[in-house]
């Protein structure tokens, strides 16, 4: 093993059993070769693929087991990429964040679908779906903001909610759904899923989005000023609990460093590979335990225990 090895595996295992594990399964070879290749500038971006199902996706109705509550999971393709089974290299953490729960506690449902905003998760009729299958007792963790942005009437996609938290709207000619739209903020459509959800009997938990792979100055771009920024809003004037996934995975990843990081994605900025997945589901378990009140502090696998909670200072 060369020194460029050496040193990302002391880094890694410096850095904790998470990291430890990250070692390990990505093996110290193909880590150094990531660094090596970095520094001398010759790493070749991953082609991006779009493995977002088609708007009509519907999902079979879950097994569950009866009298014990459900995890819901509601987002976007960072949290189910494609069909979950990990096709061209890419996985959501919500398909791995099973065996850190105790199953025999709690069911856990993905419906997170790739491609959805805010906006088109709720007017494509997917929120309603899963709405009808919440009892009281649930708990329904909730992120978007990966495809917030751009113009709400864009003729390809017409995703976009309007930047803010506020209850701006507009009116718009939907080019895909083929009808008159209001479409509202991101923050109103946030405090939506809020609303909605404790309607049911249940408890939200709002999400801040993964980061991306943006590096500036060796540290990974926040979104404190926009989607993970206006998620806190939403969530701090709802009194709703709230995971930073934003920072607390933005700080492992410059903990490991951009050579480190690169192979923990599946494409040039956005989608995990099953192992970045990994890291990014103990993301989820650090912030559960990092609330005030926990909802799921009971209902931890063994795995799951052994993960400490986040500490923002």
């Amino acid at each position: 093993m060369g020194s460029g090895g050496d040193a990302v595996k002391k880094r890694l295992l410096d850095l904790g059993p998470w990291a430890a594990m990250l070692f390990v399964m990505l093996g110290v070879a193909g880590i150094a070769v990531a660094q090596e290749a970095g520094q001398a500038g010759q790493t070749a971006p991953v082609p991006a693929v779009n493995t977002d199902p088609g708007r009509t996706i519907r999902f079979p109705p879950p097994v569950l087991k009866p009298g014990i509550p459900t995890v819901w999971l509601v987002g976007d393709s960072t949290v189910r990429n494609g069909r979950g089974d990990g096709a061209n290299n890419q996985m959501g953490w919500g398909d791995e964040l099973a065996p850190y729960l105790d199953l025999n506690k709690v069911n856990l449902v993905n419906r997170a679908i790739g491609g959805r905003s805010s906006r088109t998760y709720i007017t494509e009729g997917h929120w309603d779906e899963v709405l009808a299958m919440i009892k009281p007792g649930d708990i329904v963790l909730i992120q978007f903001g990966h495809n917030d942005g751009g113009k709400p009437d864009d003729p390809s996609r017409a995703r976009a909610s309007l930047p803010g938290v506020g209850d701006e709207t507009q009116e718009i000619e939907n080019p895909i759904l083929k009808r008159h739209e209001t479409v509202h903020t991101f923050g109103w459509y946030m405090r939506k899923y809020v609303t909605d959800t404790r309607a049911k009997g249940a408890t939200p938990i709002l999400c801040s989005l993964i980061p991306r792979k943006i590096w500036k100055d060796g540290k990974i771009v926040r979104n404190t000023d926009t989607y993970a920024g206006w998620t806190r809003e939403v969530a701090d004037a709802t009194k709703t609990d709230f995971i930073d996934l934003n920072e607390i995975t933005a700080r492992k990843y410059d903990a490991l460093g951009e050579a480190a990081v690169e192979p923990l994605f599946g494409d040039p900025h956005t989608h995990t590979t099953a192992v970045g997945a990994i890291m990014n589901a103990e993301s989820v378990v650090a912030g559960l335990k990092a609330l005030p009140d926990d909802p799921l502090a009971k209902d931890f696998s063994t795995k799951g225990e052994a993960i400490a909670a986040f500490r923002a200072s």
